[in-house]
């Protein structure tokens, strides 16, 4: 009763108010009947036109969109590997370093922005980023409809599901439509949140501790984050303790606004199938699921968490690991492979 007289008196105030009670709410919500749940099982997209998606993969996988034609979507974002490349930083056209770690594409449906600086706001505008950039495919669009427009098989296929053809627009359209399939449903938690398994009792603990220690207040929602920004650092200077220089990268939203206080702000990752897109951060500095635990609790929450403590998370941090995309037939059975 407390917390819906709480919420009522939100409710009525300014929307700050209401976004500071929800979040400061949000690790003490548990499940039970009536209950509000903090992070909702996930659910496979409803299916749509299958040619378009058929040529959204083949375009994802189509190394013509790269200026020498060396590098699709899918070298950055590997779909039998959790839809990343297991890099801290891709590599693009000539062997060029990329400045950023490669997001997953996998669940990218249910970001509210793209980009590690949230500097695009669907997945359509951001398909423009990696084709023009000059360090991953470094091409232009008049080069890749020219390039597909040359092959007999691509016009046909166009024209079947548009009618203006071989155009950027429809480029982007196709390829976002596949990537709106790339969704893994069914992960032990998502079960568990429909009530068809249970956890076992260290990934139980972990779901506790992830509640408690305050985690749930940037990672939530269906996507167990991608739904609202964060500064890195909150609670420490990670930066500084990183020990290496400043990059472009790192400024995060800046780069997108100039404004002061959005230095080091980045769109909250999401956690689903984080065991298998080591490494972790835009930085790509942390190896392990366990490392990245311990510099979350450190200077996002302002903890020291004991080693046990960080087991029973990373313990419910897999129980969100789900099955390969619908549309990935020749895929494996979990979302694509683990790293190795």
């Amino acid at each position: 009763m407390g917390m819906l007289v709480k919420l009522r008196v939100a409710l009525a105030a300014k929307p700050p108010v209401l976004y500071v009670v929800v979040v400061l709410l949000l690790p003490c919500l548990t499940l039970g009947a009536g209950a509000i749940v903090p992070i909702p099982p996930l659910k496979p997209v409803d299916s749509i036109t299958a040619e378009k998606i058929r040529l959204g993969r083949s375009l994802f996988e189509e190394r013509l969109l790269s200026r020498d034609n060396s590098v699709s979507c899918s070298s950055c974002h590997d779909l039998s590997g959790a839809g990343v490349d297991h890099k801290p930083r891709s590599i693009g056209i000539n062997g060029a370093v990329g400045d950023i770690n490669a997001p997953t594409v996998f669940n990218a449906t249910f970001n509210f922005r793209q980009f590690w600086n949230g500097r695009a706001k669907t997945l359509e505008a951001q398909i423009d980023g990696p084709v023009q950039n000059p360090k991953e495919m470094g091409s232009s669009w008049n080069e890749v409809v020219r390039k597909l427009k040359a092959i007999q098989t691509y016009q046909d296929r166009f024209r079947k599901i548009y009618p203006d053809g071989v155009t950027p627009e429809n480029v982007k359209d196709a390829i976002a439509t596949f990537e709106r399939q790339l969704v893994t449903p069914d992960s032990r938690f998502d079960e568990f949140l429909s009530g068809k398994s249970a956890l076992d009792e260290l990934a139980k603990k972990g779901y506790e501790n992830f509640k408690s220690f305050g985690c749930i207040s940037c990672h939530q929602g269906v996507n167990v984050g991608g739904n609202m920004y964060q500064t890195m650092g909150v609670m420490g200077n990670y930066f500084k303790d990183r020990g290496t220089p400043i990059t472009e990268a790192d400024l995060g939203r800046f780069a997108v606004t100039k404004r002061e206080a959005d230095k080091y702000v980045f769109r909250v990752p999401s956690l689903r199938n984080v065991e298998l897109t080591a490494p972790y951060f835009h930085d790509g500095s942390a190896s392990t699921l366990e490392d990245a635990v311990r510099v979350m609790a450190k200077y996002q929450l302002g903890r020291q968490i004991s080693d046990r403590e960080i087991d029973s998370v990373v313990a419910f941090l897999k129980t969100l690991t789900g099955k390969a995309p619908a549309v990935l037939e020749n895929s494996r059975t979990t979302a694509g492979a683990k790293a190795q």
